[in-house]
């Protein structure tokens, strides 16, 4: 009986890093997008404080990126559950990218609100980045530390 035995270096072949790294990226985006803009209801944004200045997109420009970033998410969330079952993307690797999303998650809800327009002090902006920053920094470095792992450990798949 021929058994073989596959370290799990990484994600087999470049579509399968590529459609990862795609998704990892395009998570904040889409999130930024659909949590759309915080700002008070009613109030003249000339009169709005900011703890940071929003970016100065078009909407139309706004809508495109947001959607071919959760087009791009979409597409690349299925085509790594297609590869997973076709056992061609190692099922550990997801302990590396789940992380990174749910930070890309963090991230992309998180500046709409400290990008917040408000009256008078954006306390959201304060908690955001007191209780998301370090969760943010915790899900990286795990997935970095578990991606590092995965990369160079001796355990047979």
């Amino acid at each position: 009986m021929l058994t073989t035995s596959i370290r799990a270096r990484s994600p087999r072949g470049p579509s399968v890093a590529a459609a990862a790294a795609g998704l990892v990226a395009a998570v904040p985006v889409a999130a930024w997008w659909l949590t759309g803009r915080q700002d008070v209801d009613g109030i003249p944004p000339t009169e709005l404080d900011y703890a940071v200045r929003p970016l100065s997109l078009g909407p139309g420009q706004e809508t495109a990126l947001g959607a071919v970033s959760l087009l791009l998410a979409v597409c690349s969330a299925a085509f790594l559950l297609h590869t997973s079952r076709r056992k061609r993307f190692d099922p550990r690797w997801w302990q590396v990218v789940l992380p990174l999303l749910a930070a890309g998650l963090l991230l992309g809800v998180g500046w709409r609100i400290v990008t917040a327009g408000v009256i008078g002090a954006n306390i959201g902006a304060g908690l955001t980045i007191f209780l998301a920053g370090p969760a943010i920094a915790a899900l990286v470095a795990g997935a970095l530390i578990r991606g590092l792992w995965l990369r160079f450990a001796r355990e047979p798949l």
